[in-house]
């Protein structure tokens, strides 16, 4: 009878996740709301898969950052592209079926904008901590940072990243759609506490290179002015992460994780919003930091309209 009576909660759970708020009636209060969202969404959907498409064709003809630490970005620009590719469109398409109660549709969009926005926003969440070790072991490490940092390397931790977002995102969704919810308080506690400490070691030790020039004592072999351009680059990304997903993350941990009124979920997608924000500042964040990614988008968009180079 137990055994019964746990196999029926969990088929409840999982379909919970499908049908919480795919019902009749349910948000016939929040109809514009919703449209004015979708049209906002929209916007950024556009934004963030042509500004990142531009972004990730400047990488690839960047040749002057190191391999490993280029392959992060491009990542970032990957799943920010994917953002304003599946994500954003999966959720405008979610909420309009909801609102033109297109109930199998909606079922189907609330799912694939689910997974798509679980497994994006924890790739980006980890390689964005993964750039801030990064960054450390360019200072701690010096000339062997290029012998142990390699892109082979990096290659294996970003397929971890995506192999385990992407499990538990599929799982979760059709399983228990709390597991992916602690999931993530535990990647967001790892990545700032990874990232604050990263940060902080990176600035103490600049302070420390400082003292050593001044004192005359030969410094780290490192190019100081360098490292401190790629560093505030990567801090600017950093924050601008953290001040787009931060209200996601209170709003989620202080709404109830069951059935939410119409108010609560439209405060929740309005937060979900700011989130995909964050893939549409990310490029111009990198052209305004990184002077050599700027140079290759302008000179990308020079071509693309047929303007001669001046």
């Amino acid at each position: 009878m137990a055994q019964v009576n746990l196999s029926s909660e969990t088929a409840k759970q999982s379909e919970t996740l499908a049908q919480l708020r795919c019902v009749a009636g349910w948000a016939d209060g929040i109809h514009k709301p919703i449209i004015t969202l979708s049209i906002i969404n929209i916007f950024l959907s556009i934004t963030a898969f042509l500004g990142n498409f531009l972004i990730l064709v400047a990488l690839h003809k960047e040749s002057s950052l190191h391999s490993p630490s280029k392959f992060l970005y491009r990542c970032l620009a990957t799943t920010d592209l994917c953002v304003g590719l599946i994500s954003e469109p999966s959720a405008v398409m979610y909420w309009l079926s909801l609102v033109n109660e297109y109930w199998n549709f909606c079922l189907f969009m609330q799912i694939t904008h689910f997974v798509a926005g679980f497994i994006l926003a924890s790739v980006s969440l980890l390689t964005m901590t993964a750039v801030s070790v990064d960054r450390l072991l360019a200072l701690i490490l010096g000339l062997r940072y290029k012998q142990v940092v390699t892109l082979k390397r990096t290659y294996l931790l970003l397929i971890i990243f995506w192999i385990v977002s992407s499990i538990l995102g599929a799982t979760s969704s059709f399983v228990n759609h709390r597991i992916a919810i602690r999931f993530s308080y535990v990647v967001i506690g790892v990545c700032l506490i990874t990232t604050t400490v990263s940060y902080m070691k990176i600035f103490h030790g600049l302070h420390h290179n400082q003292n050593q020039l001044q004192a005359h004592v030969q410094p780290v072999p490192l190019n100081m002015a360098r490292y401190r351009e790629a560093v505030h680059s990567a801090l600017w990304v950093q924050l601008a992460l953290v001040v787009c997903y931060l209200p996601y993350g209170i709003v989620t941990a202080v709404l109830p994780e069951g059935r939410a009124s119409p108010f609560e979920f439209l405060v929740s997608e309005c937060v979900e919003t700011l989130v995909y924000l964050n893939s549409s500042l990310n490029p111009f964040l990198y052209c305004w930091r990184i002077t050599e990614v700027r140079q290759a988008v302008k000179e990308t968009i020079r071509r693309a309209l047929c303007f001669p180079q001046t």
